[in-house]
């Protein structure tokens, strides 16, 4: 088992900037990729970004490619996405997931709020 608990979140206006964290708990980290969601109202979750087990590689989605940036650091089991010029568009609950195998996001935090005024 994995826990998970998302932290950051938070109101800022648009082209300002946020920092999420998750921390971790439960099974080996280091043996899990990390990815971030979200979920916008009405809408259904997204993926937003992935980092790989030892942070080798990450991925992107299209529309936060450029601005949002990923990382981890597995001493401290923790991931941590950085959103840079912020838009009204990127309003969502953020959710921190972990993934034991390629794709397969098992484990879920609660989410955080994260609110882009225009």
């Amino acid at each position: 088992q994995v826990q998970l608990a998302e932290s950051g979140g938070g109101l800022v206006q648009a082209g300002g900037s946020l920092s999420l964290s998750c921390a971790a708990s439960g099974r080996s980290f280091s043996m899990l990729a990390m990815g971030w969601f979200r979920q916008a109202p009405g809408k259904e979750r997204e993926f937003v970004a992935s980092i790989t087990s030892l942070g080798g590689a990450s991925l992107y989605a299209p529309s936060v490619k450029g601005r949002f940036s990923i990382s981890r650091d597995n001493d401290k089991n923790m991931v941590y996405l950085q959103m840079n010029s912020l838009k009204p568009e990127d309003t969502a609950v953020y959710y921190c997931a972990a993934a034991p195998a390629v794709r397969r996001w098992d484990y879920w935090g609660q989410g955080t709020q994260v609110t882009v005024s225009s």
